[in-house]
């Protein structure tokens, strides 16, 4: 069974798309038998209604191109693989789903992520790069027309990096997403600790315009944390929540099992599986 991700990616190659300025989605739209408008929406960012072989994809006007083209990816992939049904969604950003429980809403958001960043294009240009930083994200994401929170998860999930891309605000972590080859075994705090650029960004409004480099347990709960260091870079992206990312350093990448975090056991000595907070 093909996932999300190879369907999308798979209309590129079939299109003959071999640059971003090609990735036309409203054309791509047209071709799958949708048309596509732009309206004023309210309590929805798209909505998707189809009859037949034809859909009507209506999208939030919202002047965010980025946020624009990633509702019509989103609407395409529903169109591609979940056929038949009718949706009112709440794509707020690349990251608005990424807590949910509904899974056709996560499909829909990796297909988008893959039509809108397809590895054979977005890969050639981060490895020229090697480590990017949000200002090159951005540029990237410039290339392709996305937004700089869609262009930082690709980079998560293209899975080439040892990179964990998360959102925080004041009151701690709202989500994480790491790179799919990293380590089980290292867990970040929930709550900020004060020696961050991210704590120091939202306490007290200080950029952070480069990556930085912070010690282990600055970021990561486990004991050992302290013998390894990390860059860390963080941007504003809505009021009060900061975008993070963060690269393990390669020692990271095999240090043994933390048996201190990873697993813990009741009294009675049987294992009880770590529930995220």
């Amino acid at each position: 069974m093909r996932t999300p991700g190879q369907i999308a990616e798979e209309m590129i190659v079939e299109l003959g798309i071999t640059r971003p300025n090609e990735i036309d989605l409203e054309a791509i739209a047209y071709d799958s038998g949708m048309e596509v408008h732009y309206d004023r929406l309210s309590g929805c960012e798209a909505t998707l209604v189809g009859v037949g072989d034809r859909a009507l994809v209506t999208v939030n006007r919202c002047g965010n191109r980025g946020r624009e083209r990633f509702s019509v990816g989103h609407e395409i992939g529903h169109w591609q693989m979940h056929r038949g049904r009718s949706f009112r969604c709440r794509v707020d950003d690349a990251d608005a789903n990424l807590t949910t429980n509904k899974p056709l809403e996560k499909e829909a958001d990796t297909f988008a992520a893959h039509l809108l960043l397809p590895a054979p294009l977005f890969l050639p240009l981060v490895k020229q790069i090697g480590q990017p930083n949000f200002q090159q994200l951005a540029q990237v994401g410039g290339d392709f027309e996305t937004s700089l929170m869609a262009t930082a998860l690709r980079l998560a999930n293209v899975n080439t990096l040892p990179v964990i891309v998360a959102s925080y605000d004041r009151l701690g972590k709202r989500w994480s997403l790491p790179a799919a080859d990293l380590p089980k075994r290292w867990f970040l705090k929930d709550k900020l600790d004060k020696d961050s650029c991210t704590y120091d960004l939202l306490f007290e409004g200080k950029e952070c315009k480069h990556l930085s480099k912070q010690s282990g347990d600055t970021w990561f709960i486990n004991d050992d944390a302290g013998n390894y260091t990390v860059l860390e870079q963080c941007v504003p992206v809505r009021a009060g929540e900061a975008l993070v990312i963060l690269y393990l350093e390669s020692s990271m990448l095999r240090a043994g099992f933390d048996w201190n975090v990873s697993r813990r056991y009741n009294d009675k000595g049987s294992y009880v599986p770590r529930r995220s907070k």
